[in-house]
């Protein structure tokens, strides 16, 4: 439960965080490849750091360490890092925010989703259904008190959905490929491919360097690369232990730590359905987390 709050609230603080980077380097919100670039960096370095950090962790016990076939690292870095950060940064600059609330928290339904897709064993049951409902509804209101009912159904909608549906298949995907690597190794270089291919896409229209980066600058670069290293770490090992149908509920928490840490960082208004919204949110985790103690009971008896 630790690790998984403390990885929803460090993403829920990336999206302050960046448009704090934005406006302090002059990133404007149709600049797309300037923001890919800006996210190739982002997603290089934090890799770079769990490679490293894995690599001392392993080197007093070399000889029992495997590792995960090129072929499926690639595929893996392109799911979780590359295509799902590829279309999220062009879906919200054609989104609201409320569009941006609701489509992105439904990450968690396409990671139950996918986890039913490739493990047979994973199951839902009442009380899990009826927990997601809640946290569900726990996003439609924080979308809803930020902007009102106003939701229309675009191209930025449908990034938004793709960029959802990559996530949670990526997390599902990254939750079997660990059985052949440690998860620090393995999180560290998807993310190392997501973010070099990031870097490449961003640097074909851009260049390297079309924006210049001064002490503060990087400072924030450096936290946002920090905050990706540790979330994903986290989640990815916390999804490497735990049932998907029970912890996926938790990524309904980003968006509501998002707008928290929003009026925090940016003096954006906070209103008070944010107490509703997080309310129906751990409500729904509660209800999931008591659903999946009584199925672990119900076998341990039979």
């Amino acid at each position: 439960m630790v690790s998984s709050l403390a990885a929803t609230m460090l993403w829920g603080s990336a999206l302050p965080v960046i448009k704090l980077s934005y406006a302090h380097i002059g990133i404007e919100p149709g600049d797309t490849f300037e923001q890919w670039l800006f996210a190739g960096y982002r997603f290089t370095l934090a890799g770079l750091m769990l490679v490293l950090l894995s690599m001392l962790l392993n080197r007093k016990r070399r000889d029992n360490i495997t590792t995960l076939p090129w072929p499926r690292l690639l595929r893996l870095g392109v799911v979780q890092t590359l295509l799902q950060y590829l279309v999220l940064y062009v879906g919200l600059s054609y989104s609201s925010g409320v569009e941006g609330s609701i489509l992105v928290g439904s990450t968690s339904l396409f990671q139950i989703l996918s986890a039913r897709l490739l493990d047979n064993r994973e199951r839902l049951n009442a009380g899990k259904w009826f927990g997601l409902l809640m946290g569900f509804s726990g996003i439609l209101v924080i979308g809803f008190a930020q902007q009102g009912m106003h939701v229309t159904f675009g191209i930025g909608s449908v990034l938004l959905l793709a960029s959802a549906i990559f996530g949670g298949f990526g997390n599902v995907l990254a939750k079997r490929e660990s059985g052949y690597e440690s998860v620090i190794s393995l999180t560290g270089k998807q993310m190392l491919v997501g973010g070099l291919g990031l870097l490449i896409l961003g640097a074909l229209n851009t260049g390297l360097t079309p924006f210049h980066l001064d002490a503060e600058g990087w400072g924030l670069l450096m936290y946002l690369s920090l905050l990706s290293a540790a979330g994903f770490a986290l989640w990815n090992t916390v999804m490497k232990y735990n049932d998907v149908g029970k912890v996926s509920l938790y990524l309904f928490l980003i968006p509501v730590f998002g707008v928290l840490l929003s009026t925090l960082l940016l003096g954006e208004k906070l209103s008070i359905w944010i107490g509703a919204s997080l309310l129906l949110v751990v409500t729904g985790i509660i209800i999931a987390n008591r659903a999946g103690r009584k199925k672990v009971e119900n076998i341990v008896r039979n």
